[in-house]
């Protein structure tokens, strides 16, 4: 396909878009972090349609622009690439959409939720339990891996969207 360069980009671009604009409207507040369900959507979604490196780039931005436009924390950083990564390897390797949100519920809830805890102390000067960050992580990337679920299977029936991913 010979545009399948710029459509990638685009849809990259689109899932930054979404992640920034509803990261201001959906989120849940828990001590220092903001728990961001539609992030973890799109760490799933972005895994499925484009892959691991695009998942990771996309959900670096997101977290980027929010510390920037401050309506992120730093803590959004560990959680949401590592998720990405996790949840880009296993549908890459195993084409599964539940694997997926699995590897992004374990990525981010509790492999980024234990990372973010030292991120917590020692950059933002917090002072949190170290299994602090995991609980939240994992309810909000639950949420968000079950909203991706749905929204692929709707994608999947009315679109070739992802048929036509190259990952």
């Amino acid at each position: 396909m010979k545009n399948s360069g710029t459509k990638r980009l685009t849809m990259a671009a689109m899932f930054v878009a979404i992640g920034v604009i509803l990261g201001n409207v959906v989120y849940i507040p828990v001590g220092v972090s903001k728990c961001f369900p539609i992030q973890h959507a799109i760490n799933v979604m972005s895994a499925v349609i484009l892959g691991p490196g695009y998942g990771v780039l996309i959900a670096f931005v997101i977290s980027l622009l929010r510390n920037i436009l401050g309506t992120g924390s730093l803590l959004a950083f560990p959680g949401s690439m590592i998720g990405a990564l996790l949840a880009g390897f296993a549908y890459k390797y195993t084409k599964n959409k539940y694997i997926t949100s699995i590897a992004e519920v374990f990525g981010t809830g509790v492999l980024g939720g234990l990372i973010a805890f030292p991120v917590a102390k020692y950059f933002m000067g917090k002072e949190v339990a170290i299994f602090f960050f995991v609980y939240p992580f994992i309810l909000s990337s639950i949420g968000g891996s079950l909203i991706a679920i749905i929204i692929l299977k709707v994608m999947e029936k009315y679109t070739n969207i992802l048929s036509n991913s190259n990952n």
